[in-house]
């Protein structure tokens, strides 16, 4: 029978188990993937500990990310699907769909093909960390030439993907990590300036890169009391997103910074994008073309086999990797 990974309580990664459970047949408007690669991500270690957007419903699947093969489709599904390597785009709840097992079933409608010259541990790395950074940089924010992005925790899977982004759209992107040990590395994948948080003095530095202008945009998976000097960063009629809750502190809001530059702080998910199909199209042709000519380069920080999942999550919530990490089989 095929395995998975479940979860009965909440906690870190001591609690996930690999379980058998026998082959399941698609749905109505499902699919049956035969896993090849699955993508972890930040979101599912705070699912796991009762952190994230959604409670999980024990007994609980787990994953957003997998890439695998067609194997059965389901009522209602196209069946030239059978057969083709995709990877699925986080659009779903993870106690109805988890992705984390040899066989999965995955909605239709979250599935994306990856291009043929990318493995499945590539392929298993595209949707949830280029869609997150596209949705906010572009047909919100509309990053063009010239513009100045912060983007913090830029080590990250989605970080490296905003720098990429911004070096695609000629913005000039400020990177920030915790200690100086990332910093030649964020350099060599984009990033035109990084910044120390824990060694220099952020603000300073921004208003010294942008001579004295602050960053129109800022990209922040973090909050908690930075938040504060983020707004302090920006620039008149900035735009704030906070996409995530990393410190899990409270945010103080910054209420003169706010008022004093007529500040936008824009809280942002990827389903805004992944639950909008015509929005979902225009991100996915936009991955589609800058993974064709180039730009795009899918930094895999390291691979894990399956059996050894729950380490996994404990690499990537030490927070010493550059890039994806991604479990295979």
């Amino acid at each position: 029978m095929p395995k998975i990974v479940r979860f009965h309580e909440l906690g870190g990664p001591e609690v996930l188990r690999i379980e058998e459970e026998p082959t399941k047949q698609p749905g109505k408007g499902e699919v049956r993937l035969k896993v090849r690669a699955m993508g972890l991500n930040r979101a599912e270690s705070m699912f796991m500990r009762g952190q994230y957007l959604e409670s999980p419903k024990f007994p609980s699947g787990l994953g957003y990310e997998a890439a695998g093969v067609v194997e059965a489709v389901g009522p209602e599904v196209d069946k030239s699907w059978i057969g083709k390597s995709v990877a699925t785009i986080p659009s779903f709840s993870m106690s109805t769909y988890g992705m984390l097992g040899e066989e999965v079933i995955a909605p239709a409608s979250s599935l994306g093909e990856y291009p043929p010259n990318l493995s499945p541990a590539q392929g298993a790395a595209i949707w949830m960390q280029y869609l997150t950074a596209y949705g906010a940089l572009i047909p919100i924010a509309h990053l063009t030439k010239g513009d100045f992005v912060v983007i913090t925790a830029a080590s990250s899977s989605v970080g490296i993907a905003a720098l990429e982004i911004a070096k695609a759209e000629g913005a000039i992107s400020i990177a920030t990590t915790r200690k100086g040990n990332k910093k030649a590395e964020l350099r060599s994948l984009g990033a035109n300036h990084v910044i120390a948080t824990e060694e220099e003095d952020f603000v300073a530095r921004v208003k010294e890169i942008t001579g004295g202008k602050g960053a129109r945009v800022i990209f922040d998976p973090v909050s908690g009391p930075f938040l504060e000097k983020l707004a302090e960063a920006a620039s008149p009629g900035g735009i704030i997103f906070q996409y995530g809750a990393l410190s899990l502190q409270p945010a103080p809001f910054p209420l003169f910074s706010v008022l004093g530059k007529g500040l936008t702080i824009r809280g942002y998910t990827l389903f805004e994008i992944s639950a909008n199909p015509e929005k979902l199209a225009a991100g996915k042709k936009y991955v589609y073309d800058h993974l064709a000519d180039g730009s795009f380069q899918l930094k895999i920080a390291k691979t894990f086999p399956f059996a050894q999942t729950a380490e996994a999550y404990k690499y990537l919530e030490s927070n010493a990797q550059v890039g994806k990490i991604v479990v295979t089989i």
